[in-house]
């Protein structure tokens, strides 16, 4: 089949499911997240835990219970890896080592997902499904209890400062929302062959008569959570790329949607609670665009070949599975690195100078194209108020979102929400690559200024960027097992999760605080093309001037030599 054609129908089938499940899945989300009524088992659980379910919590309340909730997940997560040579379903496994384990705690409890080790030879069946699998669900959850709370910031019309009950929309976003959906993606990777077993795996004989081991696990519901939760962490060391997670080009495209689904259909959730559906279209048609952006420039130089290999080869298939070829492979990587997900149905590392470079970009634009599971709608959402902010200035009109007014206080939590990232990225990467032991690390390394050296120093980057936006896929040729990746990446996944959560929960107390002022034509519309164009612009020009020059040391001057 012609590659266009390939492309343009895989595109097509993944827009036409996720317009179908728009509205519906979008205002089901909106119920669930604002009813009065809990579930029987919900009131088990809020008993058990000692939760008041009626109580809301001020913003402080909120972001307290974010943050301790997430602490218990990191200390119940690492002793569970530390302890996992004496439990059962281990394989035989020994425990992990206490650096990996802080960093993979971290990395599954902040969403990211970020993987320093081949999970097969590591992780045992009962550390991959009741610590890994669990906290897919539960950081997933996190993320749009975040987005909800600021959301009814921006709708409270009565001044007080309460957001909601964090317990409530935690369980709730768990067990109505993502349980049922990675049931239904559950079963349907099990039709396309994916594994579900709960055996450690199983011997077989080579065709030269050696001797060899599959590891096998319940990876089909993990699939599930992993994709739908934007979380990315494979039980595989190859991901989504080996045949056991990823078998079909129909469970590839499967999992894509499942990756854009939630993050997609919160717009519409948005524009349900704040009842103008013209705000979640607007959100949703930048998002879009970023998108179809990003994705037009990866497969135009993927499609066109470089280097030796590729010329020889006849295509940019170095890295990329057969069975999915060029068009399902960039489909994916942009869909996972515009939604924090860091899952990978082939080797980024291998992608095109400036086809991976786009990757990194979109990482780089602070995962809100569309974002991971909450994550990208209030990232976008305090992005918009700093697009209002600088639009009413350049025209003179009051700074107003949805009649919410943007003084000093309100843009300064919402800038400090975006300037944790790339403090992150460039402090991160600029300390890295001026330690002596960095070259030792990368699996591209060479004399200053060839080309060799630039792909190792996009490596590092690529991992800094990977980590504070808590998306959690790599470029394999770093090493990332030694105490400075592990730690600094961990500290890294911490602040970029909990710093921007915070900001963002302030400036939602900040908003509830406010009454609504009533429109008017001295304010500026946060809908439509002109409003959708301004924040387009803040999203590009944000990442565009504070990342241009880390760029084009690394991405840009490979592609050009």
């Amino acid at each position: 089949m012609n590659p266009a054609l390939a492309a343009t129908l895989q595109v097509g089938v993944v827009v036409l499911i996720l317009a179908l499940a728009y509205v519906p899945l979008g205002d089901y989300m909106a119920r669930v997240l604002t009813s009065p009524r809990h579930l029987r088992v919900e009131k088990v659980l809020y008993r058990v835990v000692r939760v008041d379910a009626s109580r809301p919590q001020t913003w402080v309340g909120y972001t307290a219970a974010v943050l301790g909730f997430s602490l218990v997940g990191v200390l119940f997560l690492y002793a569970l890896q530390r302890l996992q040579a004496v439990l059962p379903m281990s394989g035989g496994r020994p425990d992990v080592p206490s650096a990996m384990a802080f960093n993979t705690a971290v990395s599954f409890v902040t969403n990211t997902n970020w993987q320093s080790y081949s999970p097969e030879a590591v992780m045992g069946n009962l550390v991959q499904a009741g610590g890994l699998a669990v906290q897919n669900f539960l950081s997933a959850a996190v993320g749009i209890a975040v987005a909800v709370a600021l959301i009814r910031g921006i709708v409270a019309k009565t001044g007080g400062d309460e957001l909601g009950n964090f317990w409530v929309d935690l369980v709730r976003a768990t067990l109505r929302i993502l349980l049922p959906l990675s049931v239904l993606f559950a079963v349907l990777f099990l039709t396309q062959g994916v594994v579900q077993s709960f055996h450690s795996g199983f011997d077989f004989t080579n065709l030269d008569g050696s001797q060899g081991h599959a590891v096998v696990g319940p990876f089909a519901s993990q699939e599930a959570i992993k994709e739908l939760g934007t979380n990315g962490g494979g039980s595989l060391a190859t991901n989504s790329a080996h045949p056991f997670e990823n078998p079909t080009p129909l469970s590839n495209i499967a999992q894509i949607i499942a990756i854009l689904l939630i993050p997609i259909c919160l717009t519409r959730t948005y524009s349900t609670l704040v009842q103008d559906r013209r705000q979640g279209l607007t959100i949703l048609g930048v998002m879009t665009a970023l998108l179809v952006v990003i994705f037009a420039i990866t497969a135009s130089f993927e499609e066109h070949t470089t280097g030796v290999a590729a010329r020889a080869a006849g295509a940019m298939m170095e890295g990329k599975e057969q069975r999915f070829g060029i068009p399902a492979s960039v489909l994916y990587a942009v869909a996972t690195t515009g939604t924090s997900t860091g899952a990978v149905n082939s080797q980024h590392d291998s992608f095109s100078a400036a086809g991976g470079g786009a990757l990194i970009w979109n990482m780089l634009l602070g995962e809100v194209a569309p974002g991971g599971v909450g994550t990208g709608l209030y990232g976008i959402l305090v992005l918009a108020v700093i697009a209002v902010f600088v639009g009413g200035l350049l025209v003179g009109r009051t700074p107003t979102f949805l009649g919410k007014k943007i003084g000093q206080r309100e843009i300064t939590m919402a800038a400090l929400s975006i300037l944790v990232m790339p403090a992150l990225v460039l402090v991160g990467t600029g300390i890295t690559m001026t330690l002596a032991s960095t070259t030792g690390f990368q699996g591209n390394s060479g004399d200053p200024g060839s080309p060799q050296s630039v792909h190792g120093y996009s490596e590092v980057l690529y991992a800094f960027a990977s980590a504070a936006n808590n998306n959690g896929s790599a470029f394999g040729g770093l090493t990332v097992t030694s105490d400075w990746f592990q730690t600094s990446l961990a500290v890294a996944m911490l602040l970029g999760r909990f710093l921007p959560i915070v900001f963002t929960l302030a400036l939602a107390g900040l908003l509830a605080r406010q009454r609504p002022s009533p429109p008017s034509t001295a304010t500026l519309p946060t809908h439509g093309l002109l409003f959708g164009g301004l924040l387009f612009g803040t999203v590009v020009l944000v990442a565009g001037l504070t990342f241009f020059p880390a760029l084009a040391l690394g991405p840009i001057a490979e592609a050009m030599q």
